[in-house]
């Protein structure tokens, strides 16, 4: 019997035509029941003690796609502009990393834009992630990779969506913290990290909203059916 998120999921991939499977995202004071922490060495800690189970914590959505898995704040604490957009870290603990410090001085990101950056305002003990048919409960976030006319979709079924840039992970506390469905073009942090195709965006979704959005999906994906017809009918006068 089809599970409730399990539907989910597969209405997601079925309306957007999505090559790869919506993850659910939780933060959690308590570890949950029955989900493995996730397992990979750390490698040595740099000069200013950053290490983590992988380079970045945008890299747990692609291993998210496979399986689901508990994370610790220790396993995220390489990135340091992840740590902070996720809550794991402070601002000023931040500042004080060399991975900030190369970013400043390469002219990718100003000082000046790090207290602007969304957060997770209250510090998880535990970050789940999963494909969203797995999930035993409902997620903060649910996280999908799009392509451009699939962003199309997004957008003509949700005219409030918002675009973001760079870091690619502020979009997590956007959808968590504000309720806002937001797309991110992405960023070269994450980008090399996560390996993450060049023609793909991605997309954070407040759980709250996925019934709604889902509604709007399948009107709006049927409206542009119709409109794909005529417009194809109407360019056989061109052949």
């Amino acid at each position: 019997m089809e599970t409730r998120y399990a539907s989910f999921e597969n209405r997601l991939k079925d309306l957007l035509g999505l090559s790869s499977r919506p993850i659910a995202i939780t933060f959690s004071a308590a570890e949950p029941d029955g989900v493995d922490r996730f397992a990979a060495d750390m490698p040595p800690p740099t000069e200013d003690g950053r290490t983590g189970r992988v380079p970045a914590g945008c890299v747990f959505w692609v291993h998210a796609t496979e399986k689901s898995f508990v994370t610790v704040p220790e396993d995220h604490g390489n990135c340091s502009v992840g740590s902070l957009t996720h809550g794991l870290t402070s601002l000023a603990d931040a500042a004080t990393h060399a991975d900030v410090a190369a970013l400043v001085e390469s002219g990718w990101v100003s000082p000046e834009v790090f207290p602007q950056i969304p957060t997770v305002s209250e510090p998880p003990n535990f970050i789940v992630y999963g494909p969203l048919a797995e999930t035993n409960d409902d997620p903060d976030v649910v996280f999908i990779r799009l392509n451009a006319k699939q962003a199309m979709v997004l957008h003509s079924a949700w005219p409030g969506l918002r675009f973001e840039g760079k870091p690619q992970c502020h979009v997590i506390p956007i959808a968590k913290e504000h309720g806002e469905i937001a797309v991110s073009v992405g960023c070269m942090l994450s980008r090399v990290r996560t390996g993450i195709p060049n023609n793909e965006m991605t997309c954070a979704i407040p759980f709250v909203e996925l019934s709604h959005l889902l509604e709007n999906l399948e009107a709006s994906v049927a409206a542009d059916r119709r409109v794909a017809e005529y417009a194809a009918d109407d360019s056989k006068r061109f052949r």
